[in-house]
């Protein structure tokens, strides 16, 4: 071996490149890969399992019990961290490597880094086939890791130990570019893994990859700055691009020049205080009244760092001024393009401060500010309403637990959810008072996501209080990293909610003429039907079982007490708490478009597909 190179197996290598780089951005520098997550098993276990014992100095490992959640772990604390740090997953082959397809298509649909590390045959091919390879009859170089390239932003297969000098560098350019981000996969086949080779030294030297804050276009600038200040009714929608770029401040800055009301998206809320006076709260089908009663009459709507879902446009429909039109402030181009908009193709932090800038002096009527307030403060007193128990000695509904959880967190508490009916609560209740309080995956909406993510933000932020709302059919998804918290110390708490079924799809069912069929976990009766009966399930003992700390509340005041001793615990602490099944959100706002059975027998589904045919005649296509 030369003075200028070491000899290290492949895995060995990438585990102490992985363990150099570097990002930063305004000056401050973060472990780009923070630590790795795995399961070995066969394909990963003699490869990257004893690199990761070889050089467990310089990289942390983290043991998961589900592929799968190890990715939503990850995602959690890079969101957690503004896509400054990154977190590897590691798996065996075969099944190992299947079960990353859900975490990596949440992951690049939300624009959040992970570098995922599955297994893969012999690239020898001398043991083939071997156990757990898929043989494809006309392509012998498919395997199942292929399944992971729809779904990541870059994807390599290492199949010789000098290939991984360009793939390695290639993967960590895309998981540190805020316009391309997302999950990285680099496939390693397991001879591969194991094989030495001389690596050069400049390899392994410590690599700074620079987190750009691109300006926006002098022309492009010029042309939103005009039509801002040709708008009477302008409304800034405000998504997770906030968040990712650290513009809150500049968000606030450039509302608190001009004047412009912001509502905001799933992934955007938080990007200013609930009790700020132009905060109007969440925007679409989730929305509050006030929010989408402005975006109905909206002339200008600003995109900040959204990709306009279609809870966002309500499905087509949100938008309805006949001259409304869209400037879109996006790190990336193709979610700045999107409904025909002006762009302005830059970073949110940096492409606020110049807009304020060239609006310097410009404000909206003060007949405009006067009306949204109006309106903020009347759906104060709904969200009041939904949060009020007026018996303490009652079964708490839903809002209600929200309501309770309202008292018990601080501004630093981290409040995390991603499907099921909490979603639309919370979006159109929670008050956000920190921009990184709420946590919502509503990119993907993937159940199962909440106690993993936990995990992750509690990694990135120790001390933070960090909450996982789980209602009962996400927990019998995946509750298995409760035991990765036991194991890791995290002192995550878990609001385990009972309401014996689907709660959101169950109501999306009897509006779309489903009849609720198939959303409750009842009895089944001998003519295949269900009885009213609920199943004798104890989630909470479940929970116990897997080493968590359990509070049972039965009543209002219970769970009070109860999540106050949940917080101040330095253990995984579950609270659970069965809810009146009774709806008491606010209703929906918006429509969404859900498409209902053109032809039935049954009269649910005829009265449901006269209501859509109504709803989808209000559809704009913007261009």
């Amino acid at each position: 071996m030369s003075a200028t190179a070491r000899r290290l197996t492949t895995a060995q290598a990438l585990v102490r490149f992985l363990s150099a780089q570097y990002t930063e951005r305004d000056g401050v520098r973060r472990r780009l890969i923070a630590g790795t997550w795995g399961i070995f098993g066969h394909g990963n276990v003699a490869g990257i399992g004893q690199a990761l014992v070889e050089h467990a100095d310089v990289m942390p490992y983290h043991q998961g019990r589900n592929e799968q959640s190890m990715v939503h772990a990850a995602v959690g604390h890079a969101r957690q961290l503004n896509r400054l740090s990154a977190q590897a997953v590691t798996t065996s082959i075969g099944p190992g490597a299947t079960n990353l397809v859900t975490g990596a298509a949440l992951a690049t649909i939300n624009r959040l880094p992970v570098l995922l590390l599955p297994g893969d045959y012999f690239a020898s091919r001398v043991a083939d086939p071997l156990l757990q390879q898929l043989e494809h009859p006309v392509a012998a170089d498919v395997s199942v890791n292929d399944t992971l390239r729809p779904v990541s932003r870059y994807f390599d297969r290492v199949t010789r130990p000098e290939a991984l000098i360009p793939s390695a560098l290639n993967a960590m350019r895309v998981l540190a570019d805020p316009a391309e981000t997302g999950a990285v996969t680099l496939a390693l086949p397991q001879d591969v893994q194991a094989e030495a080779y001389d690596w050069p030294e400049e390899f392994f030297a410590e690599r700074v990859w620079y987190v750009r804050r691109p300006a926006p276009d002098p022309v492009e600038l010029a042309a939103a700055a005009e039509a801002v200040r040709a708008a009477r009714r302008p409304l800034i929608v405000a998504g997770g691009g906030v968040h990712h770029g650290e513009a809150e401040e500049a968000l606030r800055a450039f509302v608190d020049a001009t004047g412009i009301p912001v509502a905001s998206t799933q992934a955007g809320k938080g990007s200013l205080r609930h009790d700020h006076p132009a905060d109007l709260g969440g925007i679409g089908h989730t929305g509050t009244a006030v929010s989408d009663a402005l975006a109905r009459t909206a002339d200008l709507v600003i995109g900040v760092g959204t990709r306009y879902t279609d809870f966002t446009t309500a499905s087509g429909t949100l938008f309805q001024n006949p001259d409304v039109r869209f400037v879109n402030l996006n790190i990336t181009g193709f979610d700045a393009h999107k409904l025909a908009a002006r762009t302005l193709v830059c970073d949110a932090r940096t492409g606020l401060e110049k807009l304020a800038e060239a609006l310097a002096g410009h404000r909206v009527e003060p007949s405009y500010e006067a009306e949204y307030r109006v309106g903020k403060e009347r759906w104060e007193r709904v969200v009041e309403a939904a949060y009020r128990a007026e018996d303490d000695g009652a079964a708490p509904t839903q809002t209600q637990v929200l309501g309770a959880l309202d008292a018990v967190v601080g501004d630093e508490d981290v409040v995390i959810n991603a499907a099921g009916s909490l979603p639309g609560d919370l979006h159109k209740l929670w008050r956000a008072r920190s921009p990184r309080q709420y946590h919502l995956e509503y990119g993907y909406s993937c159940m199962g996501y909440e106690i993993p993510a936990a995990l992750g933000v509690q990694q990135a932020a120790p001390g933070t209080p960090v909450w996982a709302l789980v209602g009962d059919g996400t927990y019998l998804m995946m509750p298995t990293e409760i035991v990765t918290a036991v194991q890791e110390r995290l002192p995550v708490k878990m609001v385990l909610i009972q309401n014996h079924g689907y709660a959101s799809i169950g109501g999306l069912s009897e509006e779309t003429g489903g009849e609720r069929f198939g959303t409750a976990y009842r009895h089944r009766a001998g003519d295949g039907g269900f009885t009213g009966a609920p199943l004798p399930v104890d989630l909470a003992a479940n929970a116990a079982s897997l080493g968590m700390d359990v509070l049972r509340a039965k009543t209002v005041r219970e769970l009070r007490h109860a999540l106050a001793e949940a917080r101040a615990s330095d253990r995984p602490t579950c609270v659970y708490v069965e809810t009146d099944p009774a709806p008491t959100a606010p209703p929906a706002e918006a429509w969404w478009d859900v498409p209902v059975a053109e032809v039935a027998s049954r009269e649910a589904a005829v009265r449901a597909r006269e209501r859509y045919e109504s709803r989808v005649a209000a559809r704009r296509r913007h261009l």
